[in-house]
């Protein structure tokens, strides 16, 4: 059985008076990808943002439960930088700064100490050959990262999450809004990574959680309704709702 990374229990989340997460148990296991599924609004991208404390941002939000990360609870006994650097976040849409390739990728080491520049650019070939795009950008270090395309933008923003060596990957729905090819070749990325890191990923796309994923997460309302085994949610689901959702009955 793979080792537990993220132990996570009883978790209730309001923002004001409103209750978004209601008494969610589940443990995420090391070098495993989780997909966390359902329909809009069920909850999936505000349990994401709940594993790096991106909740912390939002005025009136209120969390009770725990959430370990190898047995330290992260609301309680980590500082809030030293957790940001174990777990990296993509978004949904490619958000690159708007400075260099070289330069969004040596953001994070340079803001954790590190000036050294043949160091720095060690890191940066890294991180770019991990996220599958050294060999596009490495003659274009110095240009905008700006300047490249979309599917571009986001490897670039998965290795800018890869250059302070976290151990957990955090992506909400990293594909949305990119073309087919760029999302193959991120999931393929995403098989890659896992020999690393450990990922937890929200999708709206069932045949990518079941492309990608070991574990699957249905969510509805605020609530899990199932998690297991990605094989068996989509071969066996235990509840109707699951089964209604993956066959696409709704949603």
């Amino acid at each position: 059985m793979a080792k537990i990374e993220f132990q996570v229990e009883h978790l209730n989340l309001y923002y004001d008076k409103f209750h978004a997460l209601h008494d969610l148990t589940l443990d995420i296991y090391q070098n495993e990808i989780t997909a966390l599924i359902g329909p809009s609004g069920c909850g999936k991208s505000t349990f994401i943002k709940t594993l790096n404390r991106m909740n912390d941002l939002v005025e009136g939000c209120k969390i009770d439960g725990t959430i370990k990360l190898n047995n330290v609870d992260i609301y309680k006994d980590y500082d809030i930088i030293d957790l940001r650097k174990k777990v990296g976040m993509v978004f949904q849409k490619p958000n690159p700064f708007p400075m260099s390739v070289y330069d969004n990728i040596a953001y994070g080491p340079r803001i954790h100490g590190i000036k050294k520049k043949a160091q720095l650019d060690d890191i940066v070939e890294e991180a770019l050959t991990k996220a599958f795009i050294w060999d596009e950008v490495k003659d274009r270090l110095k240009k905008s990262a700006l300047a490249l395309s979309g599917g571009q933008q986001q490897r670039l923003c998965i290795a800018r999450a890869l250059s302070i060596s976290p151990e957990v990957v955090l992506m909400d729905e990293p594909t949305s809004a990119l073309d087919p090819l760029s999302t193959l070749k991120i999931e393929d990325l995403v098989l890659e990574l896992k020999k690393d890191y450990t990922i937890v990923m929200v999708t709206h796309n069932m045949q990518q959680a079941g492309r990608v994923s070991d574990y699957t997460a249905f969510f509805l309302n605020g609530d899990i309704v199932e998690y297991d085994r990605t094989s068996k949610i989509f071969e066996f689901p235990q509840d109707k709702r699951t089964e209604d959702y993956i066959t696409g009955r709704f949603g």
